[in-house]
């Protein structure tokens, strides 16, 4: 079981990990500078680069939407992941073997190499297929993807290829690149018959499918040749990388799409995938072989937000019978959202796929346009069955529909439509549906058990195709934004330096020492920040860059200077409060922009990043050297300007002949100020 990691191997990872290289498989970078660089924001969309890197200082923000983080923070909102998980793939890129508190136990070292090996294994073979479906026996492949309106890009796009004939052509290749026939029978690719392995995938078309975080985890097949005596569709079995009722077909295409617009859209197939996103729909994903369940639901949900803020789910299905019974079997899932949930039929029966075939790209779109509720559709399915035109239709319409209605756990969603059913009826007397709802609400409190089997049974089926494990017949194929929250607030996914004990697992009840500590945190006014145009801001925003970002150059007499210079910014103020009680100490540290940010209110975080990573006006590192000094001395020379302001004024307004010594001290003080101010200017 899964413990809490431990703080030291928390910043040892972070301090291990080179961010530049994380972010450079996201991001083109180029230099901004020294130590800096910058590219398009990952986060949202722009034409001119404001996301700045500073590997040495182990952190990233972008001028334009304001995100910013570590390296940890970084991967969790690129994948979609939780800190733990950012923790562990990190660890286990640089093989570094992690502990946890509480005697809790994670990913062993030899389970890490393992895993990477199955990943580098299943990355060399769709790379073998890709190359495959280019040569004189990938024909047939390239034919049938012609033939549903892709190109050789629209392939190369989604990664599909050929597995070629024959019972050994692949398992040759990666043994020939160094892997064993043990390893070999773990990735899923391979049976194993009485002479030994053998490929599983002979003369089929090949889709990589691929995790959240873009990783090749399991292949779908679709076969080509007649005298194939297997299944339509065939998926990668069930191994330790491929779990059927976690992953998403084209989830790693879609993934920043669905958080920024706030919708997910569920095709059938890999094909309907396919054509979506050339259709411009770069929402949509696809079960592989099993229905849309409890597992895809934590998917989505990270991806949505699924807070009560919005979002859309948008379920589609052919028109055909098949097609209308996989949607009312979505309804029971819907209510584990907080999303809308649609479903989008279309008429005629065309997947998506033949839809873009036949009338183009609008016709997809206008597909899921066309999207209704899927309480509305459940209802109006259920009614079509029976001749509203006469009364034994409408009461046998009523008697059907109304257990449906009463399953809508929502009440205020229920009581809707409980009178939108009235109007569907044609029922002058609302009341008589709404009685008929509530004996069916009755009816299913009065049977706890058949309606939990009901709804198991519900679940099961939202029918996705995806070829099956088992070998049996398929006639479908497999088928701020996004809510991020500041790293303070983030519990487990905060990673701050105090905050090991947040790392897994539910949290405990709030006692009322913490609840009356919250009411203190919401009572608390709110810092703005400042206008960085601000003239009179200017100059302690540009000190607060160079201790953010040079700490080092800084003396033990700088430090104390800095810490006695008066802020008048308030955000300024408190950045500058937050540097002390970060403390020297914490220079050193890797750790030193954490500590900082740990150590300042919750909205002013991400200014402090900004700070930390705005370009210094200096190319070369004497004049970077220069340039910081100038600023320290020009700040220290301001605050003696203002203390000789002060102890002027305090002077002219003391009779010296009834307070000599006072007058004398302050005389005493307004020469030990213009000194230091001589002393400064003689620095610079």
């Amino acid at each position: 079981m899964a413990g809490l990691i431990k703080r030291e191997d928390i910043d040892e990872v972070r301090t291990r990990t080179d961010l530049k290289e994380i972010v450079d498989a996201y991001v083109t970078l180029k230099s901004a500078g020294i130590g800096s660089y910058k590219g398009l924001c990952p986060f949202h969309d722009e034409r001119s680069p404001s996301f700045h890197v500073r590997p040495q200082m182990g952190y990233f923000h972008c001028f334009g939407c304001q995100e910013s983080g570590d390296v940890i923070s970084f991967i969790q909102k690129m994948d979609h992941i939780s800190f733990s998980e950012a923790v562990e793939k990190l660890a286990g890129r640089i093989g570094y073997e992690l502990s946890y508190e509480d005697g809790g136990t994670g990913p062993r070292r030899e389970d890490i190499g393992r895993r990477q090996r199955l990943l580098d294994a299943h990355k060399i073979a769709g790379e073998y297929f890709r190359e495959q479906l280019l040569t004189p026996a990938g024909a047939t492949g390239r034919q049938f993807l012609s033939e549903r309106g892709f190109d050789r890009e629209a392939a190369e796009r989604f990664g599909v290829g050929f597995a070629p004939q024959g019972w050994e052509a692949l398992l040759k290749h990666l043994t020939g690149k160094g892997f064993t026939q043990d390893e070999l029978k773990l990735t899923g690719m391979f049976s194993e018959g009485n002479r030994g392995i053998y490929d599983r995938f002979r003369g089929r078309l090949m889709w990589p499918i691929r995790d959240i975080a873009g990783d090749t985890v399991g292949f779908g097949a679709r076969k080509l040749f007649e005298d194939d005596q297997g299944p339509k569709y065939l998926n990668t079995p069930e191994t330790t990388l491929y779990k059927k009722s976690q992953v998403l077909y084209g989830i790693d295409l879609a993934k920043r799409s669905i958080a920024s617009k706030r919708q997910l859209v569920v095709v059938e197939g890999y094909t309907d995938v396919m054509a979506c996103h050339l259709a411009g729909v770069d929402t949509a994903v696809a079960t592989c072989g099993t229905a849309f369940g409890a597992e895809h639901i934590k998917v989505a949900r990270r991806l949505l937000s699924d807070d009560g803020t919005g979002g859309e789910v948008v379920f589609t299905f052919d028109g055909d019978a098949a097609g209308q019974k996989a949607a009312l079997k979505a309804f029971d899932e819907d209510q584990r959202f907080t999303a809308q949930t649609f479903v989008s039929v279309e008429p005629s029966g065309a997947d998506p796929c033949e839809l873009r075939q036949r009338k183009g790209d609008e016709a997809v779109h206008a597909l899921i346009r066309s999207r209704r509720p899927l309480f509305e559709f459940a209802i109006r399915s259920t009614l079509a069955k029976f001749d509203l035109s006469t009364v034994e239709g409408r009461v046998s319409g009523l008697r059907a529909s109304a257990p449906v209605v009463a399953a809508i756990r929502d009440g205020s969603t229920r009581m809707g439509y409980s009178q939108e059913l009235a109007g569907w009826l044609g029922m002058a007397d609302p009341d008589e549906v709404l009685r008929a709802v509530r004996t069916a609400e009755r009816r299913l409190r009065s049977q706890p058990e058949a309606n939990g089997q009901q709804h198991g049974q519900a679940r099961s089926g939202v029918g996705h195709q995806g070829g099956n494990q088992g070998g049996t017949q398929s006639g479908h194929q497999p088928g701020r934004p996004a809510g991020q929250q500041s790293g303070r607030h983030a519990g487990n996914d905060a990673g701050r330096p105090q905050g090991a004990a947040a790392h897994a697992g539910p949290r405990a009840e709030s006692t009322p020492d913490q609840v009356g500590a919250a009411q203190q945190e919401e009572a608390r006014p709110t810092i703005a920040r400042p206008d960085p145009r601000d003239p009179k801001a200017r100059m302690e925003r540009e000190a607060l860059e160079v201790v953010l970002q040079h700490p080092g150059f800084l003396t033990a007499g700088n430090w104390q200077h800095f810490g006695a210079t008066e802020f008048v910014v308030p955000a300024y103020r408190a950045i500058q409060q937050g540097l002390a009680l970060a403390g020297e100490s914490a220079v050193a540290s890797s750790q030193w922009l954490e500590a900082v940010r740990a150590n300042v209110p919750p909205e002013l975080e991400s200014l402090v990043a900004e700070l930390a990573l705005s370009p210094l006006p200096a190319t070369r590192e004497d004049t970077v050297t220069r340039y910081c000094r100038d600023i320290l001395n020009r700040l220290f020379e301001l605050q003696i300007t203002r203390l000789k302001e002060e102890r002027l004024g305090a002077l002219q307004r003391m009779d010296p002949a009834v307070d000599p010594e006072s007058y004398q001290l302050l005389q005493r003080e307004l020469m030990e100020l213009e000194t230091a101010r001589r002393q400064l200017r003689g620095d610079g």
